[in-house]
């Protein structure tokens, strides 16, 4: 089967005036459908980095990367994915269900067409009744629910989601890490997701990567044994406890790689 997505020995140099900094080198995953795949790793490792290749926002200076079979140039012309990003980026001056359509008016979608899905994903986010609330309005985890909405509203097969709920509290965090397992269970996309948080990362994924500090490079692949369905209790259990000190021992055989390079 041909993984959705697939990187194969792939580098990204950025040229800057102070000299080339190498941001990722010799990366190789894939990614199967359907999947929830984490990354991890410290500021700066490429994780961001990697989501914007994928999306065709920064070009790689040496390696394959490849979406659907397609180039990633080719799979944003065929708006094969989403993107969720830090921040909500929502427009001021519309309200929720505009801000959700906006996509949907770009791709030229009728009126009747843009209602009914923006209806579909309001209710996938649970925003229902908020519609017609401004941004300043929402809290900031109703603001990021609604920043999934709009990735959600075309409905790509993909969704990149770049830290997204990393200024939010802990409870808010944990809150959203549960609707976005529902999400995930009731859509069936595929799932890259970039995150600081050990918990966090072992909570949601069926997989984690884990990346070294710059230049960013996979130290680990994990793939989890926990059951789909995952109460926030979950991570108190021996099993939880065990992936998440693989990862930690992970990021720390990347940092000794760092330094013994």
């Amino acid at each position: 089967m041909t993984a959705v997505v697939s990187a194969s020995k792939l580098s990204l140099t950025f040229k800057t005036k102070d000299g080339p900094v190498e941001a990722l080198s010799d990366v190789n995953l894939e990614i199967e459908r359907g999947e929830f795949v984490s990354f991890i790793g410290p500021s700066g490792c490429g994780k961001t980095t990697f989501l914007r290749v994928l999306a065709d926002l920064e070009t790689p200076t040496a390696g394959i990367v490849s979406i659907n079979g397609e180039t990633p140039a080719n799979a944003r012309s065929d708006r094969a994915y989403g993107y969720v990003f830090q921040a909500p980026a929502l427009l001021p001056w519309r309200n929720v269900a505009d801000n959700i359509a906006l996509p949907l008016e770009i791709m030229g979608y009728t009126k009747a067409e843009q209602q009914k899905r923006v209806k579909r994903t309001l209710d996938l986010v649970n925003l229902t009744g908020f519609e017609k609330k401004f941004p300043y309005q929402l809290s900031g985890g109703m603001q990021q629910r609604a920043s999934i909405a709009r990735a959600l509203a075309f409905d790509a097969d993909i969704l990149l989601m770049d830290e997204p709920f990393g200024a939010l509290d802990e409870i808010v965090r944990d809150h959203l890490n549960e609707q976005l397992l529902k999400l995930w269970e009731d859509t069936r996309k595929t799932i890259c997701f970039v995150t600081h948080s050990i918990p966090e990362a072992v909570y949601l994924s069926t997989k984690i990567v884990v990346m070294s500090p710059r230049p960013g490079r996979v130290t680990d692949i994990i793939e989890s044994p926990l059951p789909k369905q995952r109460p926030l209790e979950i991570r108190d259990t021996p099993e939880f406890l065990k992936i998440a000190h693989r990862v930690r021992e992970g990021l720390r055989a990347g940092h000794s790689y760092e330094e013994d390079a």
